[in-house]
């Protein structure tokens, strides 16, 4: 990575001018404006207090020093003291044939266990799912990218009051053809009239209780219903994450967690974090961490959500070497983590808990809900994206066969989707628009794909011209265009380590459109297979380079490329 290079290089300079006090990390950032270099520091003023001088002159100091490195073409002081540095053409060029690999010798230390998407039982995936979902996998590709071992978890919801409503609903409405023939979206259909039912008939609700009460005994008929549930809920949602393309190492549900719940309600009494507060088992906080308690235990023994929580915690650190663990959730559960976060850091368990939190998608008129019958399931969005591809694929290339067109608007459709999610701040909120999700114009996965197609045409002529990539560097970089696209270029993989330290996968994805456009105007200005060998060889390296970054950066985000479009 090019930042990490030159912050050595400032580092050590500090180092043989000031001496070990000058010891410290040297940060750096591409400038805006390309007349002030390609990249700036602020070492100097950050460095001033601790060197006891003044920054113009740590600054002047260093760019002398600096301007011996066979990487600048210029090093310049700037104001108060920002270095900036211009680099040499080769050493750009060097840096952009060498590609976009993570740094070898970076060695990270226990798995990342990431905790996403999670749908809840006998109920169809809608796309408010889709946030956690496509984030949290986007996180599980960034990770895995930047050489940590990754876990990916999708913690079902198969526990809990829904399911003695369930079976109620079950034996009273279930309508036996349209259960076979889609299990999942008959059981939510039931489920909403249990709701609708209850409103008029008060004896459902304790009727609901009294099945959940049998189930948790382990009665049969119940246990065998529930299984059911499960195991056909489980089926349509590996379905959906096949045609998605993700993909989870692990789907263990609450009932998974439930035989060590014991364990843990002994510990937080041994260890005295909880106690008893009117029959039920309590963690109090501190009136500053201005939180409610939390009830771990009820007094009928029943045990609650932060408890399933706590045990999972307890599981993967017996199952793991733990690096940190990342739950993808929706801000309302902000305040639930924090709880169990603060009961984990009492326990004495010592690794990092992260909450990666995001905006809710809903409607202009208010949010999505099962009750309410108004949610968009996920499996008719990916359906209506693939439909909509599909007719910009016959408008754009008409000639592409039945197949292709097919596999176009597959990937195409589901990128679009995906990167409309993506490329947004992930703590915003969102509102479902089935034009502006789907829209194949400006900021789009689209876009992205199409300049990859581009490029991908482009070698084929080339090929076909005889023209061919020698192995080798024949990069010849010599006009603004093209050293405005490498820049854009080194910039990918600090994007990453960005992307990865603030969890936002929107960072890779402004940086894969920044690349995209400045591909596009060097494209359109600059001549690539009608210049001569050496220009056009040059010409057409940067042009491959760039579509590798365009489809090592899609893959971190979840999203395919075509060869044509």
């Amino acid at each position: 990575m090019i930042e990490t290079d030159l912050e050595k290089r400032i580092s050590a300079a500090a180092v043989r001018l000031f001496g070990k006090e000058a010891a410290q990390e040297a940060r750096i950032q591409k400038t805006n404006n390309s007349l002030f270099g390609d990249y700036q520091s602020n070492f100097a003023m950050s460095s001033a207090r601790a060197l006891k001088r003044n920054p113009r002159e740590i600054a002047s100091a260093l760019t002398d020093e600096l301007s011996k490195e066979k990487c600048f073409e210029k090093v310049e002081v700037a104001g108060p003291g920002f270095i900036n540095m211009t680099l040499k053409k080769e050493y750009l060029e060097e840096q952009v044939y060498d590609g976009i690999a993570p740094a070898k010798e970076i060695s990270h230390k226990g798995a990342v266990i990431i905790d996403y998407s999670s749908p809840n039982i006998a109920k169809p995936m809608h796309v408010g799912h889709l946030r956690s979902t496509v984030i949290g996998d986007s996180l599980k590709r960034i990770f895995q990218f930047l050489g940590y071992q990754v876990i990916a978890d999708s913690h079902l919801g198969d526990w809990g009051t829904q399911f003695g409503k369930l079976i109620v609903a079950y034996r009273r409405w279930l309508d036996p053809e349209a259960y076979k023939k889609n299990p999942v979206e008959e059981l939510e259909k039931i489920y909403i009239r249990f709701e609708q039912e209850s409103e008029k008939d008060p004896g459902l609700p304790e009727a609901a209780r009294k099945e959940l009460v049998k189930l948790q005994n382990h009665d049969p008929d119940n246990l065998a219903l529930w299984e059911e549930f499960v195991q056909i809920s489980l089926e349509e949602y590996s379905r959906l994450y096949q045609e998605l393309d993700i993909h989870f190492d692990t789907m263990y549900g609450e009932s998974h967690y439930h035989p060590l719940m014991p364990d843990i309600i002994r510990e937080l009494k041994e260890k005295q974090v909880a106690r008893e507060s009117e029959g039920a088992l309590v963690v109090f906080f501190e009136e500053e961490e201005n939180l409610h308690p939390c009830i771990i235990q009820k007094k009928d023994g029943a045990f609650l959500y932060a408890t399933s929580e706590l045990a999972c915690i307890a599981f993967r650190a017996r199952q793991y070497e733990v690096n940190r663990m990342v739950y993808v959730t929706d801000a309302r559960q902000e305040s639930h983590f924090k709880q169990v976060f603060k009961i984990a850091m009492r326990l004495g368990w010592d690794f990092e808990l992260v909450h990666v939190t995001f905006g809710l998608m809903g409607l202009k008129d208010g949010h999505f809900s099962t009750r309410k019958g108004n949610v968009i399931k996920l499996k008719d969005l990916i359906s209506e994206a693939v439909t909509r591809a599909r007719q910009v694929v016959d408008e754009k290339n008409p000639d592409l066969n039945d197949t292709d067109k097919k596999e176009v608007a597959r990937v195409v459709g589901i990128g679009a989707v995906k990167y409309a999610d993506l490329s947004q701040n992930r703590t915003s909120n969102v509102i479902f628009d089935w034009d502006k999700m789907l829209s194949f114009e400006g900021n789009t996965a689209p876009y992205l794909q199409y300049t990859y197609a581009r490029i991908q045409s482009l070698r084929r002529k080339a090929e076909e011209s005889g023209l061919l990539l020698p192995e080798g560097n024949v990069l010849d970089i010599v006009n603004e265009t093209e050293r405005t696209l490498a820049i854009s270029l080194l910039q990918f993989p600090y994007s990453v380590h960005k992307a990865a330290e603030a969890y936002r996968p929107n960072i890779v994805a402004e940086q894969l459109f920044d690349i995209a456009q400045k591909y596009n105007t060097f494209y359109n200005s600059l001549p690539v297979l009608k210049e001569d060998e050496p220009t056009a060889l040059s010409r057409l390296q940067l042009s491959v380079k760039t579509a590798e970054v365009l489809k090592v950066g899609l893959r971190l985000l979840g999203i395919k490329t075509v060869e044509r479009m």
